[in-house]
């Protein structure tokens, strides 16, 4: 344990900014749809707004903003990391304001708190976190592993059903159905193109790198971009992946808000473990295929994203970090 005062700053104002400010830029780091990064913060004394941002919403692929907000929880647990890693304890409102749809938490810190290691380390695992859409090809995740990532996931309120075999060929079928619906549709064709191409804004989007250079040869298929990357995929097959479903007991924006929370603490764990953690949106985005999802957890909840577990060869070099927004964009000082 590290005391407090260690890390404390000139003045309980500077102090209160400074760490703000840098659970803001953590939660930059989050994952996104698309890595669309659709969040904005607002920093006002002793708290920081949380709003999501319209402009980077997916009007196609997430008319709701389902994935969207489920982005921005994603970057709201990361903030609440940094938080926690800077010895504060943080108190979290979510959708604070009725009239405004648009504000998803409001954090206010009101005192300081030792710092654990456990929390120093989970901070340093928020900047190694990465997307990788190849096809693992280790050894399948261990029992204790997968009790440590639910753990984490249902902390934050939200479930983790594995899926049987049976199941992950559901899955397959309904992820393949998704994405072949979404391709015959021009504007959808038009928004991955954007966020996956030369005209992204800069700091946003998914560069070739991460895209696959060829198809993967796996059970579920992967996420179809509509070019080849640059990213090198080999010829073995996910026979070990394991999936699994995040899911919920409400379909509603704080219930999207808490799923993103759950999977960014499954994914740092995950991470931490040496597990590689792949979200899968396609099934999701469609109505008809999210009723498919649900009917695997026997309607006993609302699903809210699928994500693929397993390992890579240590020896394999992997993506690199998808680009980031600059922190002066997605901050506003009131």
């Amino acid at each position: 344990m590290i005391p407090t005062d260690a890390l404390t700053h000139p003045t309980d104002g500077a102090a209160v900014t400074h760490a703000l400010v840098e659970a803001a830029a953590a939660a930059g780091h989050a994952p996104s749809i698309h890595n669309t990064q659709p969040w904005r913060w607002r920093l006002a004394d002793n708290l920081l707004d949380l709003h999501i941002e319209r402009s980077r919403v997916l009007e196609a692929t997430d008319p709701d903003a389902r994935l969207a907000t489920l982005s921005c929880g994603a970057g709201l647990h990361h903030a609440r990391v940094s938080l926690a890693a800077q010895g504060w304890h943080v108190a979290v409102t979510r959708t604070p304001d009725p009239g405004d749809p648009d504000h998803l938490a409001r954090l206010i810190l009101d005192r300081r708190v030792p710092v654990e290691l456990p929390s120093l380390r989970r901070l340093q695992t928020v900047r190694l976190r990465h997307t990788d859409r190849r096809p693992v090809t280790g050894e399948p995740v261990g029992t204790a592993d997968l009790q440590a990532i639910t753990a984490s996931v249902e902390a934050e309120d939200t479930w983790l059903h594995m899926l049987t075999p049976d199941q992950v060929l559901e899955l397959a079928g309904a992820t393949d159905h998704a994405q072949r619906t979404e391709a015959g549709e021009t504007a959808w064709q038009a928004e991955l193109a954007y966020w996956t191409g030369g005209t992204r804004p800069a700091g946003t989007g998914i560069p070739d790198a991460a895209i696959p250079d060829r198809a993967t040869r796996t059970t579920v298929p992967g996420r179809t971009f509509g070019h080849p990357g640059d990213l090198p995929i080999s010829a073995g097959r996910d026979r070990a992946a394991m999936f699994a479903m995040l899911y919920g007991r409400t379909d509603d924006p704080v219930s999207w808000l808490r799923a993103g929370e759950a999977l960014s603490a499954g994914w740092l764990t995950a991470t931490e473990l040496g597990i590689s953690l792949l979200p899968f949106s396609a099934p999701i985005e469609m109505i008809s295929t999210r009723q498919a999802m649900r009917v695997i957890i026997a309607s006993t909840g609302y699903p809210y994203l699928v994500v693929r577990l397993g390992h890579f060869d240590a020896a394999e070099a992997g993506p690199p970090h998808a680009p980031r927004l600059p922190t002066d964009q997605i901050i506003d000082r009131v």
